[in-house]
């Protein structure tokens, strides 16, 4: 599966065909509730900061608030073991976590619209982050979802990616062209009284999906199980610290295992580096679409609506191109695309607001995010065991939210000492893609002699061991 499906090419109606399953449509609408929350802390956001005289350093630190979407697998394994009383009795372990979630979000979400970032800034951010807090335990229960429904099907995994990738670009993309395109006409403030009738919609959906069935608690109790043998006898204390040290301990420990540590750590490298330079990018884009001479709704038009149309029509084409020749082919061609298109912006830095040039670099952009995400969704999902999918997901994602969130808050910071120069930016931002197509080969290179070393032919099967 690493890097063909089951060994073989498929063909192409085979890989289209992957797509006719209902647990997609349920992936389809958990992404929605996954994407919309970077609408209210992230492009609207950004763009209420803006509109209300914030420089480029500050609205690059407040995007500081979404840091907890690296930090979540500290808490991830209470999602795997810890049944919320009636509301996960009602709709099962992990419809009922991203349930309450969503309406703790929509309480936010409606806290922030009742502020006003140039005289509150202060609230405005602590709502924001509370917010992003909630999401990200969200996003959690979301991913551990997508990864128990779709179980051992390994023929799915691209299409759940892809399904996953097209519905929080479609609850990304939507909500914001709303938030743009009304935003001169009703305020902002008023904006996000309308996203948060948005986050109602987004519980319905929750509310309709079909809760997965495993055989996670089974998987959980054997090692629970593993943990009691080491000690002489068992009694009540013991039973304790092997449950503790199963929450806790085993998830992670046994990433180290199934892996080893020196494949551990290379792979936690590559997700954090891999997509820095898009995160660079991403978070001073809607500052620059302002500086640059692009009015709000041309923002709407073109980085919202033209690019939601365009990520779906790439993200099915890049996941089916995923299925036929393998994740890390999708990964390096992904990787190398995307820093083609950042050096597109700088093109537009260079030239000006030209309508015509903006259309084709949101193509572009669009074109390499739909490969380089779904084969980035693919892979992590595959890294994730069954027993434990919540933990090592957030685990793997966080590091790349780490990445994403963190180091790209000072983005603002780097364009004020580059002295508004947005070309040199851009060209920056497309070489930090490099450090993680390095590691890409080497850890391909690494699975590769794994294979070969434990195929009985000599010649590898394709199949590294299978998560558990």
């Amino acid at each position: 599966m690493f890097n063909r499906v089951d060994g073989k090419v498929q063909s192409w109606r085979q890989a289209f065909n992957s797509y006719r399953d209902i647990r997609l449509l349920y992936i389809f609408l958990l992404g929605c509730s996954s994407g919309f929350p970077w609408v209210l802390v992230g492009s609207s956001m950004s763009g209420w900061l803006s509109d209300s005289g914030l420089s480029r350093s500050a609205i690059g630190y407040f995007g500081s608030v979404t840091v907890v979407y690296a930090i979540n697998f500290l808490w991830a394994p209470l999602l795997d073991r810890i049944k919320l009383p009636v509301i996960c009795q009602r709709l099962g372990q992990r419809r009922g976590w991203i349930m309450l979630m969503q309406g703790l979000m929509l309480c936010a979400t409606v806290g922030i619209a009742f502020t006003n970032p140039a005289l509150s800034l202060l609230w405005t951010s602590l709502l924001a982050l509370a917010l992003t807090t909630f999401s990200a335990t969200q996003d959690v229960a979301i991913d551990a979802y997508r990864i128990d429904i779709i179980g051992d099907d390994k023929e799915r995994l691209p299409p759940a990616s892809a399904m996953s990738v097209i519905g929080w670009w479609t609850g990304y993309s939507l909500p914001g062209y709303i938030a743009f395109h009304y935003a001169d006409v009703i305020g902002w403030s008023n904006v996000y009284l309308v996203m948060a009738a948005i986050m109602g919609l987004m519980m319905v959906f929750t509310a309709i999906v079909r809760e997965p069935q495993t055989q996670r608690e089974a998987l959980q109790k054997m090692a629970e199980e593993k943990y009691l043998h080491a000690f002489s006898h068992t009694g009540w204390w013991q039973r304790v610290v092997a449950r503790i040290s199963v929450t806790i301990i085993e998830p992670f420990a046994e990433f180290f295992r199934r892996n080893g540590w020196q494949l551990a750590c290379m792979i936690l490298v590559f997700v954090f580096f891999f997509k820095i330079g898009e995160a660079f990018l991403g978070r001073m884009s809607i500052q620059f679409y302002r500086e640059v001479g692009f009015s709000n709704e041309q923002i709407a038009e073109y980085s919202k609506m033209v690019g939601w149309i365009m990520t779906i029509i790439f993200t099915l084409i890049g996941s089916a191109i995923n299925i036929r020749y393998g994740i890390v082919r999708g990964l390096f061609i992904g990787g190398a695309t995307m820093a083609a298109s950042n050096l597109m912006f700088a093109w537009i830095a260079i030239t000006g607001p030209s309508e015509t040039l903006f259309l084709a670099t949101i193509l572009v952009d669009n074109f390499t995010s739909a490969f380089s995400s779904v084969a980035f969704v693919s892979f992590i999902s595959w890294l994730s065991g069954r027993a434990f999918s919540a933990s090592q997901y957030a685990l793997l994602a966080s590091l790349g939210s780490l990445g994403r969130t963190s180091l790209s808050s000072f983005s603002g910071q780097m364009v004020d000492s580059l002295g508004g120069n947005w070309a040199l930016f851009f060209v920056i931002t497309a070489l930090m893609v490099i450090p993680g197509l390095l590691l890409l080969i080497a850890i391909s290179t690494i699975f590769k002699r794994r294979e070969r070393a434990t195929s009985p032919d000599g010649h590898g099967s394709n199949v590294p061991s299978e998560p558990q």
